[in-house]
């Protein structure tokens, strides 16, 4: 697919899964889980241990199930190995420059992340296929819509402080997608190792997408 394809899919499913996790093992299986709860946008973060190895194996194994994405990357050489590794688009926490341009090479979108609507609108005129507000709890939905209001053009998505409270209102302040972390790939069903749970949570977030969105439209 290219870049533009990429986030369209992303957009249309509307939730991105952040996962982080102490260890790599589950990571396919939670990858998995999540794919049959309707979320097909995976973000394996680097901080995760031997994260391009499970970068990889998500890729290899769910490759018609799942868009595997690399998260928490602060410099282009960190975007390469892992777009090599299997990852089909890049998320940042931080507006990095070069990390956009190494992406577009590949033919891969970047979401870099900034939080005032100067770092907002500088990292989408440096190329920025969707910025993230980050961290989107600072200010909530009501901060997000305030932004989009004078930028309308700018594709956002917010991360951090996004559960199914607050996601609906998220939507309708004009968010691309969501980006939920722990509120749905939870540390608790992680120990557990309950994928049915992730599943079912996933199914929640999906749904509240697209009532909001159905609402929208009336």
């Amino acid at each position: 697919m290219s870049r533009n394809e990429i986030v369209a899919r992303i957009a249309e499913s509307g939730c991105v899964a952040v996962v982080r996790a102490p260890s790599s093992e589950q990571l396919v299986d939670v990858s998995r889980a999540l794919a049959a709860g309707g979320i097909i946008a995976v973000e394996i973060t680097m901080t995760t241990p031997n994260a391009l190895d499970v970068i990889k194996a998500v890729s290899r194994e769910l490759r018609d199930e799942v868009i595997v994405g690399v998260g928490s990357v602060l410099d282009s050489e960190t975007a390469r190995a892992a777009i090599l590794a299997g990852a089909q688009y890049v998320v940042s926490p931080v507006l990095d420059v070069a990390t956009i341009q190494m992406a577009h090479r590949y033919d891969k979108p970047v979401v870099p992340g900034a939080y005032t609507p100067t770092e907002i609108l500088a990292a989408w005129t440096a190329g920025a296929d969707v910025v993230k507000v980050f961290p989107a709890s600072v200010g909530g939905p009501s901060y997000f819509k305030a932004v989009k209001g004078p930028l309308p053009q700018v594709k956002l998505t917010p991360t951090g402080g996004v559960d199914l409270n607050t996601a609906s209102d998220f939507i309708r302040a004009g968010a691309e997608f969501l980006g939920v972390g722990s509120n749905l790939v939870s540390k608790d069903a992680l120990a557990r190792g309950d994928m049915d749970w992730i599943r079912a949570e996933a199914a929640k977030y999906v749904e509240v997408v697209r009532t909001a969105r159905a609402g929208m439209k009336k």
